[in-house]
């Protein structure tokens, strides 16, 4: 932003940095590619978005928000903060309000979410803010220092942690926003009956994608039976890995999801006949997601059914699902005086065709039974989600 002093040409100065970090991951690849033979587009994703020194969300090259690569419901303004701040005080409520409730966010970018959650909690809440612990869990020390540094007004309230391993049990809300479609997916691909990985592989200098048969076979677990005609998709075993991870530490409470994908059905519906991939870069779709490596996004849609699935094997409830438009119509239900603190921003949350029906929520509890606000104007969740009814 112009300051009026001049400094307005270190943007250059940033964009070259960040063309010299690009051609250091790709410089990487290539090697390990030339070491090792063609490798999964899961380890691809994983180099390009959080290698250690040049990923795009781990160097802090991510940028969210109208001047970014992408928009999200934190983007719009504090309203989305305040009305997930007041569902998790019901959710403290309805757990007898224990003084030990934890708020852990993963997925927590520059802090923002975390500054609107605190706030109105101190505003509106201040018996629960007093005995409330906020734990992030941050891996990359770049974003943990831009945290910090937006929450340095709630010193003594919100704590760091590197790892979910590294997290104490807890009783209370893990949430994430937009966390699950940054994680590294496989590339599938049928044809003539039979499904085949895409993995990436060079020719020259020029990454490229090779079709390979599935070695892995929980691959293929997910997946209907391979079409004739030619068809692209995802899989993303890695979300199994993080709720091995993250059901252990929730002692009772509730997993809170946001994200933007589909149920199994529709995942994987004869007219999605080239998946969910996208790669985006200032508020553009790039044609490959060999452009702008390291600059750029990636993400897939959440395939739903599968973490339902996932968390009902390690003892996990379901304890509603609906898009976002239903989930905060119900909390400002309850609590209508939020609904007029900024309407323009509530419309933008709500609309149909911008954030209200892109996005889901999930939430999976653990020994307790909630009734929650914005879940009460879901219908029917085992069924949007294709699973079996658990009598």
């Amino acid at each position: 932003m112009p300051n009026g002093h001049g400094r307005i040409p270190r943007a250059p100065c940033r964009v070259e940095t960040d063309a010299a970090a690009s051609e250091m991951l790709e410089f990487h690849l290539r090697e390990t590619i030339r070491r090792e033979g063609p490798i999964s587009f899961a380890r691809f994703m994983e180099a390009a978005l959080y290698h250690p020194e040049f990923g795009y969300y781990s160097s802090g090259q991510a940028a969210i928000g109208r001047r970014g690569d992408y928009f999200t419901s934190v983007s719009v303004g504090p309203l989305f903060g305040r009305l997930l701040a007041a569902q998790f005080a019901e959710i403290w409520e309805q757990l007898a309000r224990p003084n030990d409730f934890t708020i852990v966010e993963q997925g927590a970018h520059d802090g923002q979410f975390a500054v609107d959650v605190l706030g109105a909690l101190r505003e509106r809440t201040p018996e629960l803010f007093e005995k409330l612990r906020y734990r992030i869990v941050e891996p990359f020390p770049v974003l943990w220092a831009r945290q910090q540094e937006k929450l340095k007004l709630f010193p003594s309230r919100v704590e760091w942690v590197a790892s979910l391993e590294e997290l104490e049990p807890f009783c209370g809300v893990h949430f994430s926003n937009e966390l699950l479609d940054a994680l590294p997916v496989h590339l599938l691909v049928a044809e003539n009956g039979r499904w085949q990985e895409r993995l990436v592989d060079l020719a020259g200098d020029d990454f490229v994608l090779v079709d390979r048969p599935v070695a892995v076979a929980e691959l293929l677990e997910p997946l209907p039976n391979a079409p004739n005609e030619r068809y692209e998709t995802e899989a993303r075993p890695v979300a199994g890995a993080w709720l091995d991870a993250l059901a252990p530490k929730l002692r009772r409470g509730i997993i809170l999801v946001a994200d933007y994908g589909f149920a199994r059905d529709e995942f994987y519906a004869p007219h999605r006949a080239t998946g969910t991939l996208q790669t985006y870069a200032a508020h553009r779709v790039l044609a490959s997601p060999f452009d702008e490596i390291g600059r750029s996004d990636l993400s897939a849609h959440v395939e739903w059914t599968s973490l339902a699935e996932g968390a009902e094997a390690r003892g996990l409830t379901i304890g509603g699902f609906t898009d976002q438009h239903h989930f905060l119509m119900g909390i400002v239900a309850r609590h209508p005086a939020l609904a007029t603190e900024n309407r323009r921003g509530l419309q933008t949350l709500l609309h149909p065709e911008f954030l209200g029906t892109r996005f889901q929520f999930l939430g999976l509890t653990k020994k307790c039974e909630l009734h929650l606000a914005g879940f009460q104007f879901a219908r029917a969740s085992r069924a949007a989600l294709c699973l079996r009814d658990s009598s």
